[in-house]
């Protein structure tokens, strides 16, 4: 168990209180991020996670085609419901070839009712619209979330990548617990208006790859030990070429940071964000035991007013070059759902 105990935070402002510090379950199925990992070893992961503090679990249906769903559920079966907060998403039925992306009100409840069952609960903590459906009106989607939360399915409803116009409208129909974005270190884009929403109507903060996919852990070293069938290799333009050289100078200006902080450089990536206010919940993701425990210690490190200057400073908006995901990804990103009176 970790000598750091991970400290409660309140995540949004209708009453859910998370650790500091979740874990993001999707690389323990198989997934893009490589092959299938032994499945009790990745239970391993799960109990030593909630025996150490991080019980906000974030998993997705779509996660390793449901097997997420099913490997948390083994995890947790036997322990107290209350042992694991756990966070799952909807809303991707396909992502071979074109995504099929749905909001439908049929498919919501389907998909609540089938992780629910995969799950081994009668209710979901915090549940997330994964990917929001052009086709349909937002507040239509939300007004079924709105049922499951009513019916004591669902506790909490978050939204996923979507931008200040839909978190505004699906606000309006029910309270808005927590947004789950990409941010870090390298990827602070969503700091000009998305955070700033978010705060405005007192939704949490939860970044994802909040390790810079894992860049942050050994710069261009990390990158070399990927094996072939991982997505970094294939899609993310950080990871490619001149990008990654000159990323990786900005890693090594980071990393003797973090060395005079006596922190790792994943540690120290993990601490600014951290700092960052009392309404942020990252989620990195390891199928590591050692890579949890020195994400648990990062909690420990402190960084003063000038230190937050002097990484800002380094790791400025734009200032990684590439982008992570394809364009015809990133798009699924800013999608605007017809108005209200369209739908019939």
């Amino acid at each position: 168990m970790s000598s750091t105990r991970v400290r409660m935070i309140k995540l949004g402002s209708q009453g859910m209180e998370v650790y500091a510090l979740g874990l993001g379950c999707v690389g323990l199925s198989a997934s893009a991020y490589g092959p299938p990992k032994p499945e009790q070893d990745m239970i391993k992961i799960i109990h030593h996670a909630v025996n150490s503090g991080v019980t906000h679990l974030d998993s997705s249906d779509y996660y390793g085609s449901n097997h997420n769903e099913i490997l948390i559920g083994k995890a947790l079966k036997g322990l107290e419901r209350g042992s694991g907060q756990l966070a799952t998403k909807f809303g991707i039925k396909s992502f071979e070839g074109d995504c099929d992306i749905r909001g439908d009100p049929e498919f919501v409840r389907a998909s609540c009712e089938a992780s629910l069952k995969r799950l081994d609960v009668d209710y979901i903590d915090l549940y997330y619209v994964h990917r929001i459906d052009a086709r349909v009106p937002i507040e239509i989607t939300m007004g079924e979330l709105k049922k499951l939360v009513e019916e004591g399915k669902i506790r909490y409803i978050g939204l996923s990548n979507a931008s200040p116009s839909m978190i505004r409208r699906a606000h309006a129909i029910h309270p808005i617990t927590a947004l789950q974005i990409e941010w870090s270190l390298w990827t602070r884009d969503q700091e000009k208006e998305i955070i700033p929403t978010c705060r405005e109507l007192g939704i949490g903060i939860v970044p994802y790859s909040p390790l810079g996919s894992g860049f942050f852990t050994s710069g261009a070293k990390f990158f070399e030990g990927l094996p072939d069938s991982d997505f970094r290799k294939q899609w993310d333009s950080k990871f490619q070429g001149e990008n990654l050289a000159h990323n990786n100078n900005l890693f090594k200006r980071i990393s003797d940071i973090a060395q005079k902080k006596g922190c790792s450089p994943s540690q120290l990536a993990l601490a600014w964000l951290l700092h960052q206010g009392p309404d942020v919940c990252p989620i990195p993701g390891t199928s590591k035991l050692e890579h949890l425990n020195q994400n648990i210690g990062a909690l420990s490190v402190k960084l003063s007013p000038a230190d937050q200057i002097e990484l800002k400073s380094i790791a400025s908006t734009n200032a990684f070059k590439g982008k992570r995901l394809p364009p015809k990804i990133l798009a699924l990103s800013n999608v605007a759902t017809p108005p209200l009176s369209s739908w019939k």
